[in-house]
């Protein structure tokens, strides 16, 4: 059988089997977080926001050093939940902030998004919780912004994690046409469970799932099928564009400081490859080759490679990712 009948069978029960999403608040309102979630107030281009996260401590004293989980942009951070608990186990203190625009942060209708602005919003928070270095570990999009934190905020960085990171590659100056934000956002309009999950079967796990990824296909969706869904479908279009947009991969030279690539090699996400020309499409997307390109030009770059994984090896297979994880830890 070939790699894409697998895939075929899979949207064909899925279509059979349509899903309703539970309706959450813009901000997440009726969705669980596996800890309590604390909100940091601040300002930022002219109006008051409110930025989700947690902060999770070890029972005793720990290990002194602190972790920072940046979600990607189809997720959010809930979907560390595993992850944190492995981190506070083995003595950090772990902060999980949920980006402005995303899951539990403040939705705004005018903002200029960048990741230069989030990296801010970040280190703010940061700030105000007393911490002046850390890990940074970032998944899928989040990879792209804990890089451009790296090269604003170098000093405090005491580590760079990059998980299946989008951007390993310009896809706009690889041939992928532009879409503005107003086109991004009717195609956002029709989002539903259904659709979320058949984007992630086809580009995340390669064709293959687990029932248990359901819990944040709907984490997802229900913010499209809630009240709020005007504003969560605009802010997505927005940050969409500045992911398209603001690629980092040519700056993957000047990082100064040590970093570790996590790379699942079965990942073919490629944003915009569904409106790129078939030939430029058929290129994107190729995580195995892209990883190894990353590493050989970041200095200071190790590499860890999970061929057998897709987009999210700390979903799809938390005990392998785990304990590659902490062995990829450097030693303070």
């Amino acid at each position: 059988m070939s790699r894409i009948a697998p895939y075929l069978l899979s949207l064909a029960t899925l279509s059979a089997t349509s899903v309703s999403a539970s309706p959450y608040g813009g901000e997440l309102q009726g969705f669980d977080y596996p800890h309590p979630r604390q909100a940091h107030a601040f300002y930022s281009q002219g109006q008051a926001l409110s930025m989700a996260y947690m902060d999770v401590r070890p029972e005793d004293a720990g290990n002194g050093r602190t972790a920072v989980l940046l979600h990607g942009k189809n997720f959010c951070g809930p979907t560390w939940g595993n992850t944190i608990t492995v981190l506070v186990e083995a003595g950090w203190r772990v902060i999980v902030p949920d980006q402005i625009g995303f899951c539990g942060s403040t939705k705004p209708r005018g903002y200029q998004f960048s990741f230069a602005q989030l990296a801010s919003n970040t280190q703010g928070l940061l700030e105000t919780l007393g911490i002046e270095r850390a890990v940074l570990i970032g998944h899928s999009m989040g990879g792209m912004l804990a890089t451009r934190y790296a090269l604003q905020y170098p000093d405090a960085v005491e580590q760079l994690v990059l998980v299946n990171p989008i951007g390993l590659e310009d896809w706009q100056a690889e041939g992928v046409p532009y879409a503005s934000i107003d086109t991004m956002a009717e195609g956002e309009r029709k989002t539903t469970f259904d659709s979320i999950k058949a984007y992630q079967l086809k580009f995340y796990y390669d064709g293959q799932w687990a029932p248990r990824y359901d819990r944040w296909v709907d984490m997802l969706a229900g913010m499209y099928a809630g009240p709020d869904r005007g504003i969560v479908a605009w802010n997505q279009s927005q940050t969409s564009e500045m992911v398209f947009t603001q690629p980092v991969v040519h700056e993957f030279p000047a990082l100064r400081v040590p970093t570790l690539l996590m790379i699942g090699g079965k990942d073919r996400t490629a944003p915009g490859a569904n409106r790129a020309p078939e030939a430029v499409a058929a290129r994107l997307g190729d995580y195995p080759a892209l990883g190894r390109k990353a590493a050989e030009s970041i200095p200071d770059a190790q590499l860890i490679e999970f061929p057998a994984l897709g987009h999210s090896p700390q979903v799809e297979a938390p005990h392998e990712f785990h304990a590659a994880l902490l062995r990829g830890l450097v030693p303070r």
